[in-house]
């Protein structure tokens, strides 16, 4: 009874190992047969590798040459490399005649890609707007802007996120995607830039008087202005206390400080001229009157203390 047993597990481990000689003799055979294809995709995926860095080099220094951020060079050149060796990758596999395994690998990096864009579709917004801002001309880094309730000049666009620095130093990091949804007014893009200033007078002044040496004082104050005509004037209304005008006139600057400097200038020379000429320039002024049928004469309050 044991020799019969012994028997037939010998014939199971014979049989057995039969099957795997047979088997390691196919796959032998069917390595010699596909060793050149091997090679070949072998080839293909060295080929793809040193291509995808000469042409990832390449790209780099094109997309520099008109986008002068780091980071968005960084992006695209990576893409770039991506896309060569998947490329190199889909090419072997076919090679291999792998066709199954290519259409299971396209299928999971679409389903992965799905599942990622969704997750990440907040973030993904703001790099995407962040490519698009490197892009326009009419955006640059040291255009000064305003946007979203602050005003600035563009220090740096990232990927996810535009940064401007305010004239008081600070900076402000705005996501790119806000930048792209909301109007933005870049001062930059002209060299001529509008200042206009208010003011009043008192309602004794000569109107005419006025006009005339607000015009002539903002011309010899400011360069830019070439003649008293290129500076507008208009009176406006009859204030509480005034009669308030605006002057208004062109300077040549690509910066919003310049504004703020050649309003200060105009001020203080407005203010000197208008007191040499001795022009009031009033502040608010509230008048109160008492109708109470009273007699306050001064003179009978005064005893009527001194009595008590």
């Amino acid at each position: 009874m044991f020799n019969l047993k012994y028997d037939i597990m010998k014939e199971e481990v014979s049989s057995s190992l039969d099957i795997l000689l047979n088997r390691l003799a196919e796959w032998g055979n069917t390595l010699v047969e596909n060793l050149p294809n091997m090679l070949l995709a072998l080839g293909v995926l060295l080929v793809s590798y040193f291509m995808a860095r000469y042409i990832s080099k390449g790209v780099s220094k094109l997309v520099q040459k008109r986008v002068p951020q780091k980071s968005i060079t960084n992006l695209i050149s990576n893409l770039t490399t991506v896309v060569v060796v998947l490329f190199g990758l889909f090419l072997a596999l076919s090679i291999l005649d792998l066709n199954d395994a290519l259409m299971s690998l396209l299928t999971g990096a679409g389903v992965a890609g799905l599942v990622v864009g969704l997750a990440l579709q907040g973030a993904l917004s703001n790099t995407i707007s962040g490519v698009v801002l490197s892009f326009r001309k009419n955006i640059r880094i040291g255009d000064w802007v305003e946007t979203n309730g602050f005003a600035g000049e563009v220090v740096k666009i990232n990927l996810n996120n535009f940064i401007i620095k305010e004239a008081d130093n600070n900076k402000v990091i705005i996501p790119n995607k806000t930048i792209l949804e909301n109007p933005l007014k870049n001062f930059t893009l002209t060299n001529k830039m509008r200042v206009v200033l208010g003011c009043g007078v008192g309602y004794e002044s000569d109107l005419d008087r006025v006009e005339t040496l607000t015009k002539n004082t903002v011309k010899e104050c400011i360069e830019q202005v070439e003649s008293a005509d290129d500076v507008e004037f208009y009176f406006e209304e009859f204030g509480a206390s005034s009669i308030n005008f605006i002057v208004r006139f062109y300077i040549t600057s690509e910066s919003a400080i310049e504004k703020l400097r050649a309003k200060n200038t105009v001020i203080k020379a407005i203010k000197k001229a208008f007191d040499k000429e001795g022009i009031n320039i009033p502040f608010p002024i509230r008048t109160l009157e008492f109708s109470t049928g009273l007699d306050l004469n001064a003179k009978k309050v005064a005893e009527a203390f001194s009595t008590n």
